[in-house]
């Protein structure tokens, strides 16, 4: 078969082993690992992805003893029970044609429990426990167990092991001056630092023998201050060459790092320049990571550099055919990561299985199915946003015949207005998604259609779903008619503009996302090293860690951001991507003010009272921009109710809190696979 990515889709020779292609689906913790009751969802998530045609797929972390578990119960591999159950996932996955690797994680002081134990006691920020220092003979037993541990994956069936030396993590700890002080054999000099991970992968070479994949993920920036220094990277990534290594990953960052690495306001294949150095200092292939969504960068990225792999994680939730669909010459059908975080990293840390803002199925592979209907039935859709566009074409999907109806001349609804924030470009690819969805499955749209009672009765439907949206709520101040107050919606969507002084009132995700739009050119650039500047992130080479000092391009604007509620402003943003928007306000200078009522809007400003006893201010602004929250668009569906027909109703329209994409497109899939 021809393909328009030829290196993305050649086979990869690791000695006595051949990987079918170049795509990685990498380490992800989903929530399934914890527990043998898991398993069956845990291998139908794989087995979806295999089948998908990703040549290499890596496991979430499994602790190689139960000092290094993530937290009490997380998942392990450090006893013959540990691999019950794991036969049964390895060979689903093998008979896909795909290899698995069990990754190998000891979460050192990150571990969330009071044994955790790293190369010296040096609490992590983000952990309330601080750690034991690991004795040497703890030190000679932690490497001996990384090998046993591999050993009990060659007996799970498992093809390889991923031993995750970066993100902050065991390894990582004993590497960097950071959080090494120590003066033993362990620690003090760079060699003595790297000795840990040089041993783990040369007594687990020794223990599996050379038909059994052994992968490294390297820590290439740690972007801490006291991060290993270039030249210590380099001979670590020789050093585990020399010790057995099969390939080398990519590892960015350590999570308490303040500096953004995953989100979606990192560039596209920001850290490929750091990956392609290691690589060519080394002779085993090294895969590139971070960032990275789309079969075209990944090919760009095998034809320009010496890079022999490109791992994806979170975009094997968003489509497990992505491999599939780009080799068969169907890239625009590929349901693209858009780093949103919301139900993969953020569901991680609330304890919950992972699963996908973009695709709900995933992680319910074996619960939420799709099945073709026995009976085809004419659906009508009214509102092409995030909720509506997943149930019609997921309708369609099934068979059934649907009109999608939407009252302007576009789809999207608020993620068209997403898209348009600095940061958050990669909306975009929803919307095309959606738009080749209706094609392919036979949506029938209506745009520019205002789709009213009677439109839907003379239809004669056998269902309706009503996915109306929301209206921005408007605020009841005194001289709120006035020209310079305008909503949230008109900015973004260039109807209206704003001054160079400019109140935005709300600072809930919308007031925040507006504030970014506002304080950033209006011609928003996702140029790498423009955003490497900002976020103070400079070549390895240059400082260790490749932590730089951040250099933000001034706002062109000056801006307020004002809240009623007295709790600090973003608190209740997610905890993943919450504090890079906080630090990003932060470094465009805006004025965030809680805890104020506004008054009234008037030629010298906005008048606004705070704090105890209350006082009166008028900010000296232009504009004020309104974002205190959304009504549902229910009269639609209480017309049709007066009229006896009945209606399901989803998204926004359902609720209007927050405008949550996450619920609205699972709502609308779990409706449309009942339907």
């Amino acid at each position: 078969m021809t393909t328009p990515y030829p290196h993305l889709f050649s086979p990869l020779d690791l000695g006595r082993i051949s990987l079918r292609n170049r795509l990685v689906m990498g380490s992800m913790h989903t929530g399934l690992e914890d527990g043998a009751k898991s398993l069956p969802d845990l291998t139908a998530f794989f087995v979806e992805r295999a089948r998908g045609g990703v040549g290499t797929i890596i496991t979430g972390g499994y602790s190689p003893t139960r000092a290094g578990l993530l937290y009490p119960g997380a998942a392990g591999m450090f006893t013959t029970k540990h691999t019950r159950g794991h036969r049964e996932l390895t060979g689903a996955v093998q008979a896909e044609g795909a290899k698995i690797l069990l990754q190998l994680l000891h979460a050192g002081r990150y571990s969330y429990h009071p044994l955790q134990v790293s190369a010296s006691r040096v609490k992590a920020p983000i952990n309330p426990f601080t750690p034991i220092p690991l004795p040497r003979l703890g030190v000679q037993r932690t490497i001996a167990a990384f090998a046993r541990s591999a050993e009990l994956a060659a007996s799970a069936g498992y093809d390889g092991v991923e031993i995750m030396g970066s993100e902050g993590y065991f390894i990582n700890q004993f590497l960097a001056t950071r959080t090494n002080r120590r003066r033993d054999a362990w620690g003090g000099s760079a060699q003595n630092r790297r000795r840990l991970a040089v041993e783990i992968v040369r007594q687990t070479r020794e223990a599996v023998g050379s038909d059994f994949i052994i992968a490294y993920r390297l820590s290439m920036l740690d972007l801490v201050p006291g991060g290993q220094e270039w030249r210590e990277v380099l001979d670590l990534a020789r050093a585990v060459e020399d010790a057995g290594a099969s390939f080398i990953n990519t590892g960015i960052g350590w999570h308490e790092a303040r500096v953004p690495t995953i989100v979606t306001s990192v560039p596209r294949g920001a850290f490929v320049d750091t990956s392609a150095k290691v690589a060519a200092h080394v002779s085993i292939p090294v895969a590139a990571s971070n960032r990275i969504n789309t079969p075209e960068l990944a090919e760009q990225i095998l034809a320009d550099t010496d890079l022999a792999l490109v791992s994806m994680a979170r975009p094997f939730l968003a489509d497990p055919e992505l491999p599939i669909k780009a080799q068969s010459g169907r890239a625009e059908e590929i349901n693209t990561c858009i780093a949103c975080n919301q139900a993969c990293l953020d569901h991680t840390f609330a304890r919950k299985p992972v699963s996908c803002l973009v695709n709900p199925r995933a992680g319910h592979e074996r619960t939420l199915l799709l099945p073709d209907v026995s009976v085809r039935r004419r659906i009508a859709v009214v509102g092409a946003g995030p909720a509506g566009l997943a149930a019609a074409t997921t309708l369609a999907r099934r068979g059934h015949e649907v009109d999608l109806f939407e009252g302007s001349d576009h789809i999207g609804g608020q993620f068209w207005l997403a898209m348009r924030i600095p940061g958050k470009e990669e909306f975009a690819e929803t919307i095309r998604y959606f738009e080749k969805q209706i094609e392919v499955t036979g949506v029938r749209l209506h745009l520019q259609t205002e789709a009213d009672a009677d439109l839907i009765a003379a239809g004669g439907y056998d269902e309706v779903v009503l996915a109306t949206g929301v209206l921005p709520r408007e605020l009841d101040i005194e001289g709120f008619d006035d020209g310079a107050v305008i909503s949230y919606a008109d900015l973004l969507s260039g109807r209206r503009t704003a001054g160079e002084r400019v109140a935005v009132v709300g600072a809930g995700g919308i007031g925040i996302d507006v504030s970014e739009y506002l304080t950033h050119d209006q011609v928003q650039s996702t140029d790498i090293d423009t955003w490497k500047r900002e976020w103070g992130v400079v070549a390895p080479e240059e400082a260790p860690g490749g932590l730089g000092k951040p250099d933000p391009a001034p706002s062109p604007r000056t801006v307020y951001l004002l809240q009623r509620k007295s709790t600090p402003i973003g608190k209740g943003l997610a905890k993943t991507t919450g504090w890079v928007h906080r630090a990003s306000l932060q470094a465009k200078g805006v004025h965030r003010m809680p805890g104020v009522r506004y008054d009234r809007f008037a030629d010298g400003g906005l008048a606004i009272s705070a704090g105890e006893p209350e006082s009166v201010r008028v900010l000296d602004v232009d504009t004020v921009v309104v974002c205190a929250g959304q009504e549902s668009r229910r009269d639609l569906f209480e017309e049709l109710t007066v009229r006896g027909i009945n209606a399901h109703i989803i998204g926004g329209a359902d609720v209007a809190a927050e405008l949550d994409a996450k619920r609205a497109i699972d709502q609308a899939t779990r409706l449309a696979a009942q339907l």
